[in-house]
């Protein structure tokens, strides 16, 4: 699935991936590859990309609060702003 991160100053990331941890206002969730169209509010905390199935390849952003749309296997992630992301493998 495509996933952009967008701040009213820049494109943070944009690319392909396995799915997303988002901090939602009720709770954190995952989205996957084919999920169903979703608009949810997001609060201030990390954001993971998972960037393949293995799970040991995230990239963490520390984001402010916004907005998570999904749509047509396009996940686009609106937020106030973003720290560049911190690589793990």
């Amino acid at each position: 699935m495509e996933l952009e991160i967008l701040t009213p100053v820049k494109k943070i990331f944009s690319d392909t991936v396995y799915g997303v941890q988002l901090p939602g206002i009720g709770g954190s969730f995952e989205v996957l590859d084919k999920h169903a169209p979703l608009v949810s509010a997001l609060k201030a905390g990390s954001l993971k990309v998972l960037k393949d199935k293995s799970m040991k390849n995230v990239a963490a952003f520390a984001i402010q609060s916004g907005f998570v749309e999904v749509l047509n296997n396009k996940v686009t992630v609106l937020v106030e702003g973003a720290t560049a992301p911190e690589e793990t493998a």
